[in-house]
């Protein structure tokens, strides 16, 4: 596929405003006057100034230019580097011209095994990255870092108000998991909040994250993409998004959960949305934001590949139970030490799944309770 049709090329001075060899920039392939050879990346980075999904419009700049300013003079991390820009994504005729851009896109780097970095545009684009993984004929699992969980039912309602839905709702149905980070209780109604316990999905509070970090860090595992919506950071970190809010993730926060999900083996695709420049204080926030995608970028290049159960890179855990499973097998990673569960279907003994879990839920099992992390596989099993 020629996806050069698709893309507006990139100013230069947006790459080259350092002369140091050390930097991003030096290590980028970026779109200027030949498309780069995306086919032979690791991951590409994606511009959107895509608002047509926001009742707010488009801000006067572009948000995805003003994160590379800072990105791309960002000391490179450990190890080698494969990265292209792409440049900015062209809109198509309408919003949902879009999304099936989106989807054409993305589900063309799926296909090589490039990583594609989403930046900018209002959060309903994520609908276009969540579209591109119907291709891969087997079901997945995604997660979404926001202060609001998007499930609007209102007629009328802007696609960044309900997007989240659209995708749960989708049929054909290819979701197996998903999970929801960092929301504000107070900015979600509960019956939103009951749907999704009632549909066996995850949730953590930004009050759970903030208590205890590393509960976020399976359900970031468990993902085949993450959107991240910049309004889950709190204002005076990130002034860049609105309307404004007092409270959310601290910048080091978001670059935790950042570098989680940059170092899931299984990620294919991360989106970061809702920057608008034209509220930025001093490019605070392009700078905050900048920072999350180095952490991305530098947990993908510390990725183990862990993923055979049956090889020596695991320790095997069987615990007895006293009810009904009667044992429950565990994994530990020896370089990583992340856990995982063994869940097999009540129902069918030939349906199995391996998820990502924590220590905690093997303490749990040891005590002789079911980790709710199983509970959860096992109805979503069926």
């Amino acid at each position: 596929m020629n996806l050069a049709i698709f893309f507006d090329p990139l100013r230069e001075e947006l790459i080259s405003a350092s002369s140091s060899t050390t930097t991003l920039a030096a290590y980028v392939t970026p779109f200027l006057d030949t498309f780069p050879d995306w086919r032979a990346a690791d991951l590409a980075f994606i511009g959107l100034d895509e608002w047509r999904g926001s009742a707010a419009g488009a801000p006067a700049s572009h948000g995805a230019d003003a994160i590379r300013s800072h990105f791309y003079q960002l000391q490179k991390g450990s190890g080698s580097v494969r990265l292209v820009d792409l440049g900015n994504l062209r809109p198509g005729l309408t919003l949902e011209d879009t999304y099936h851009r989106l989807r054409e896109i993305i589900a063309a780097l799926l296909e090589h095994n490039t990583v594609p970095i989403l930046v900018g545009g209002s959060h309903d684009l994520d609908y276009g990255q969540f579209l591109a993984y119907e291709t891969l004929d087997r079901a997945v699992s995604f997660a979404t870092v926001d202060a609001r969980v998007d499930m609007g039912e209102q007629d009328g309602m802007p696609p960044e108000k309900n997007h989240l839905r659209r995708m749960l709702m989708h049929e054909p149905s290819f979701l197996f998991n998903f999970a929801q980070l960092a929301h504000q209780q107070y900015l979600v109604a509960p019956d939103v909040l009951a749907a999704l316990e009632k549909l066996h999905f995850e949730t953590l509070r930004v009050g759970q994250v903030r208590d205890d970090i590393r509960q976020a860090e399976p359900l970031l595992r468990q993902a085949d993409f993450v959107s991240f919506d910049v309004a889950a950071l709190r204002w005076n970190d990130a002034p860049g998004y609105y309307p404004p809010n007092p409270f959310g993730l601290t910048n080091e926060e978001a670059a935790k959960l950042a570098w989680y999900a940059g170092h899931n083996d299984q990620l294919s695709s991360f989106g970061l949305y809702g920057y608008r420049p034209d509220h930025d204080q001093h490019g605070l926030a392009a700078m905050a934001l900048a920072t999350m995608l180095w952490y991305f970028v530098e947990g993908y290049y510390h990725r183990r590949g862990e993923t055979d159960f049956q090889s020596k890179r695991f320790i095997r855990y069987a615990v007895g139970l006293p009810g009904t499973p009667a044992k429950l097998v565990f994994y530990k990673g020896k370089r990583t030490e992340k856990w995982w569960l063994e869940v097999e279907s009540l129902a069918d003994s030939d349906i199995k799944r391996i998820v990502p879990c924590s220590y905690q839920d093997y303490l749990r099992a040891a005590q002789g309770d079911l980790p709710n992390r199983w509970i959860l596989t096992q109805a979503l099993l069926g």
